[in-house]
């Protein structure tokens, strides 16, 4: 198992455990993104961090998604006095959303060159879902944050 397989391994594995948390059956690209905010020092985390996105932060921002998109169709969460989700008791299985970032990041760089980063750009790189509603609603500029680690993964080559 290389180095990038093992890496892989624990962000799904913290993915897996925000699935669970959020009562999801399945992991999804933001199971993934609140995965890479939370691993300490990568190159990911850094830069998400330089925008002001930590895991909390991300964390803040989809949940601010999921209010605005319950409110599209009328339904107030603090109105109505939702409980919150309940931990999931099965193992979340590997969503749509999350195959399509991981396959956008593969599709990235060779196997042997891929790092942080390039799952970042995977889950930036889709224009439609959770993600990027999530980082509109926060003012985040998704074109700015995918140039700023593709200048962070150029600069990882020299």
């Amino acid at each position: 198992m290389s180095a990038f397989d093992k890496y892989l391994h624990a962000v799904i594995v913290r993915a897996t455990g925000e699935a669970q948390d959020d009562g999801s059956a399945t992991i999804d690209a933001h199971h993934l993104l609140l995965s890479l905010a939370a691993d300490q020092g990568s190159t990911a985390q850094q830069v998400l961090a330089s925008v002001g996105l930590d895991r909390a932060a991300v964390r803040e921002a989809l949940d601010r998604e999921f209010e605005h998109s319950l409110s599209m169709v009328g339904v107030s969460p603090a109105t109505y006095g939702l409980p919150g989700p309940s931990r999931a008791s099965q193992h979340p299985k590997m969503g749509a959303s999350a195959r399509l970032a991981l396959e956008r990041s593969f599709a990235s760089a060779r196997k042997k060159d891929l790092r942080s980063a390039h799952l970042l750009l995977g889950i930036l790189q889709a224009q439609i879902g959770t993600v990027p509603r999530a980082l509109a609603l926060a003012g985040i500029d998704q074109v700015a944050l995918v140039d700023r680690i593709r200048q962070a993964l150029i600069s990882q080559e020299r």
